[in-house]
């Protein structure tokens, strides 16, 4: 059984399941589970710097006493200054997310790239090699206009 297809709604900045012949389509399981990994937010470490002064770090009640967390801490950079800093940690926060599809044996290897383009966009290329050695590119960009 496949899962009911996801697929990245850019002009919203969110997942939404695809309809085929008015119902969902299903499959394309490895595109679903690297959207849910990088957008849905991780509970942030003790140690990270908050975006706001609110003090939550969010996360996901059903991470509670589980050893791998769902999602990613990308949420923690949303009010920052673009900056190559701020690229790498981008980076990083994919790269954590994605780690469980290699643990788990979904995927040999996942490759993050990040890049600034322009004065206000944020690139980032995710290449899954999966287990079998199909290669899954993602592509994503975020415009950074609020904080230029």
């Amino acid at each position: 059984m496949t899962d009911i297809t996801t697929t990245w709604d850019v002009a919203n900045s969110r997942g939404d399941w695809s309809i085929s012949g008015g119902a969902l389509q299903s499959g394309d399981d490895i595109t679903t589970a690297a959207l849910i990994s990088l957008f849905t937010d991780r509970q942030a470490t003790a140690s990270d710097p908050l975006p706001d002064a609110s003090g939550d770090r969010r996360g996901w009640w059903g991470d509670l006493d589980e050893d791998v967390p769902i999602g990613s801490r990308l949420w923690i950079l949303s009010r920052s200054k673009l900056t190559q800093q701020v690229a790498l940690a981008a980076k990083g926060y994919m790269a954590e997310a994605l780690q469980w599809l290699i643990d788990d044996g979904v995927a040999a290897s996942v490759e993050v790239t990040t890049a600034i383009q322009g004065r206000s966009q944020l690139a980032a290329v995710v290449v899954i090699k999966q287990s079998n050695g199909q290669l899954r590119t993602l592509q994503f960009n975020w415009a950074w206009d609020q904080l230029a």
